[in-house]
Formats: structure tokens, C-alpha cells, sequence
């Protein structure tokens, strides 16, 4: 049981990780003329990177408080 659990959080990782390299390319990456990217794009990167992680923690955290209080209103019931 614990290694398909760890097969499907792997899977939900890939997935994640898979999707954000999607979203930040096509946000930034638009000069193929060069093997590196520029500055400007690579600063776009960082800039959407650091905006997805900000909000993944973000909603994680609300998930959590938001779940703490559907416990607490369950225990009293």
C-alpha cells in the first residue's frame, strides 16, 4: 500500500513540476536565436518560478487552516 502512495505522490509531483515548466516557458522563452537565454528571460523565469512556489505555499497553508477548522467543528459535534 505505502508504495503505491508513494507511486501517485510521485506521479502528483511529476505532474506539478511538469506543469510549471510548461506555464514558465511559454510565459518567457519566445527568442530561439540563442542557446542561453537572455536576461530578460531568464529573469522572467525566476520571477514566474518564485510566483508559483509563493502561491502553492499560500494555498497549502489555507488548505491547512481551512481543514483545522472542519476537524474542530467536527470534534464539536
Amino acid at each position: 500500500m505505502s508504495r503505491i502512495i508513494e507511486q501517485k505522490q510521485m506521479k502528483d509531483f511529476l505532474k506539478l513540476y511538469t506543469g510549471l515548466v510548461e506555464r514558465c516557458f511559454e510565459s518567457c522563452c519566445n527568442d530561439f536565436t540563442s542557446k542561453a537565454l537572455s536576461s530578460k528571460e531568464d529573469t522572467c523565469v525566476s520571477n514566474c518560478i518564485q510566483k508559483f512556489l509563493k502561491h502553492s505555499e499560500r494555498v497549502g497553508a489555507r488548505f491547512g487552516e481551512e481543514n483545522a477548522k472542519m476537524m474542530a467543528q467536527q470534534q464539536n459535534k
